[in-house]
């Protein structure tokens, strides 16, 4: 790659550009859902911008504390929550917000209620901001059958009913990963221009991939064909190299390289945590969906994970997901335990 002559293009593809482009794609689309996702986008944007700045501005205490000049500090993830609720709203083409801060769902009020269900997650992995460790915001975006009286089950439908899914992780850089159903395409956001810039153009996860992610810590508490198939992992008995393990502990993350090198995200159900730990509407369901959008799997240990229809707007599930032929693998044991 010519970074130097990358520096002076003038071509460059922005998210709002991209968006238009596949808007256009549909003669019969009003511009309500790219109107939704530039707010999205803004959102983002100024999470980054809270994130990296959270250790000068104290925003990494507990909520409820007080600063010097005896205002009530927001905790970090407590503030990415009022961002994106508050721009989701004003948006005007949302009805019903599901967000893993809130016990409740949030139904917007019938003035500014538009066509669209987002359930999300505003900032994923927000323990790990103090050691500097890569987090994100996970979304998912519904189109809901009545505005007029929206239900809860507008946002109880499968995940493979999403219209797009994406994260935005903010790291060493602030990667936005993107679905509207065709395909996966990754953006950076470019801080001297306030953009983000398509830089991952339709993303490919590897068939295969030399990289397992999982918490050992719960190995002890793991089913037969979780067991199984790390201990193939570490000691193949077809005389192929062992497998990397790489885990971060935060989700973001952990599915971003799966999703750039390949291999396998694993989060089973064990004894402790027996329906699993991830929540499914808005970890489980976007991540499944842009696996698949890029040539992956995802699979619960019954079934694939975007079938699931959830009762509950914080129920659990686990979850395997990555390359075509790892998930293959796992669905092979997991196969293989119910005929014993």
């Amino acid at each position: 790659m010519d970074h130097a002559a990358d520096a002076y293009r003038t071509d460059l593809m922005t998210i709002t550009r991209f968006v238009l482009n596949e808007q256009s794609k549909h003669p019969e689309s009003r511009g309500d859902f790219s109107i939704l996702l530039s707010h999205i986008v803004l959102g983002c944007k100024f999470v980054c911008s809270a994130v990296n700045k959270a250790g000068l501005a104290k925003l990494i205490g507990l909520a409820g504390e007080t600063n010097v000049q005896g205002e009530e500090q927001k905790k970090l993830d407590v503030l990415s929550n009022e961002v994106f609720v508050k721009a989701l709203i004003s948006s005007g083409r949302t009805c019903i917000l599901v967000s893993e801060e809130d016990e409740e769902a949030t139904f917007v009020e019938a003035s500014k209620r538009g066509r669209y269900a987002v359930v999300f997650d505003p900032l994923d992995g927000s323990s790990n901001i103090d050691c500097g460790v890569s987090i994100g915001t996970i979304f998912g975006i519904y189109m809901v059958k009545h505005t007029n009286e929206p239900t809860l089950d507008d946002v109880l439908q499968p995940g493979k009913n999403m219209l797009a899914a994406g994260y935005c992780m903010y790291g060493s850089s602030c990667t936005l990963v993107l679905s509207t159903g065709t395909g996966v395409n990754g953006f950076t956001l470019d801080p001297s221009l306030g953009e983000f810039i398509l830089t991952h153009p339709d993303i490919k996860i590897p068939n295969k991939g030399k990289i397992y992610s999982v918490n050992e810590g719960n190995a002890k508490n793991w089913d037969g064909p979780t067991t199984k198939f790390v201990e193939k992992c570490k000691f193949p008995k077809d005389g192929s190299s062992s497998k990397s393990l790489r885990y971060i502990g935060s989700m973001v993350a952990d599915v971003h390289r799966t999703l750039l090198y390949g291999g396998v995200f694993l989060y089973p159900a064990d004894r402790k945590s027996p329906s699993g730990k991830l929540r499914v509407l808005y970890e489980v369901f976007p991540m499944s969906f842009l696996m698949e959008q890029a040539g992956g799997q995802a699979f619960t240990g019954k079934q694939r994970a975007l079938d699931l229809i959830p009762k509950k707007i914080h129920e659990r599930s686990p979850i395997f997901l990555g390359s075509h032929d790892d998930v293959e693998e796992i669905k092979a044991l997991y196969a293989a335990e119910d005929k014993e």
